[in-house]
């Protein structure tokens, strides 16, 4: 089987499970269809997908059985309405059937010593590299010690799916962990619509499932959200909590490599994150 053919397959059922979930989600009522007595499917029906997106309910059928169809660009908009997906899904529906690119994945760029030099010169501010996959690729010494000793980690475990779903010290130190790792699960499922058949990829999925099951039922609600900044509190053991706004930079197309940073958002944090970089004066 070649190369092409297994990427192949495999957008098509991830592209199948997709959207069977999301049918499924959808309540009769939110879309004008009566509930009825006998109904036993969770949400809607194959048929009534197709009826609302003015497709074969056959051809519908075949879709959602990962069968070799192809998927018009119209069709996907048809869809993308009648399953009521918000702008990350619409991509992600978009991105599987290959009919539209809207935020392609750029190669990971080299760490050069003038974009190490960078995150230095960041410092006291948490600041980091990472690529598309959530690998930290470089970082500074107070992102060092943010959320756990990243020095004290092999470089195959310095990935931030990995660390906030197995490390007890990354897990501790932040803030409202399970909304956080939901998030992070549907960051990484969005991340991954044009790398399905990516070794990489598929071993850090792997390798999650295999080691946490909050990952595993979280991975199988086929959600997907863009990746974005937010403001987030960090509980450090060394110098306590911490509100920081999580900013990107990119270093290449959207959802490709790019420098993150945290700032500080009060007095305190500010200088929490000096006494933080005080304490680790020796860079990554």
């Amino acid at each position: 089987m070649t190369t092409m053919t297994q990427e192949s397959e495999a957008r098509r059922a991830e592209l199948a499970g997709f959207l069977r979930s999301r049918r499924e989600r959808i309540a009769p009522e939110r879309v004008g269809l009566p509930r009825g007595a006998r109904r036993r499917t969770p949400g809607l029906r194959r048929e009534e997908v197709a009826q609302l997106s003015a497709v074969g309910v056959t051809w519908y059928t075949w879709l959602e059985q990962g069968r070799d169809i192809q998927v018009s660009p119209q069709v996907a908009d048809a869809l993308a309405r009648a399953l009521l997906l918000d702008a990350s899904e619409r991509a992600h529906l978009f991105a599987l059937a290959g009919v539209a690119d809207p935020a392609p994945g750029g190669s990971c760029p080299t760490v050069t010593p003038a974009l190490r030099a960078m995150l230095e010169q960041l410092s006291p501010v948490p600041a980091c590299v990472q690529n598309s996959r959530y690998d930290i690729l470089a970082y500074n010494a107070t992102y060092g010690r943010l959320l756990c000793d990243l020095d004290e980690l092999p470089p195959e475990d310095r990935n931030c799916m990995w660390l906030s779903f197995t490390n007890p010290r990354w897990r501790a130190s932040v803030a409202d962990l399970p909304e956080m790792n939901r998030t992070m699960a549907a960051k990484l499922r969005a991340s991954m619509a044009g790398h399905w058949n990516e070794p990489a990829w598929k071993a850090l999925v792997a390798r999650l499932e295999a080691a946490s099951g909050e990952f595993r039922e979280l991975w199988a609600r086929h959600e997907v959200v863009a990746a974005s900044g937010r403001a987030k509190y960090v509980f450090n053991a060394h110098v306590g909590r911490l509100h920081l706004e999580h900013t990107n930079l990119w270093l290449g197309p959207m959802s490709g490599p790019r420098l993150v940073a945290y700032v500080p958002l009060d007095e305190e944090s500010r200088r929490g994150v000096e006494r933080l970089a005080e304490l680790a004066p020796v860079a990554a």
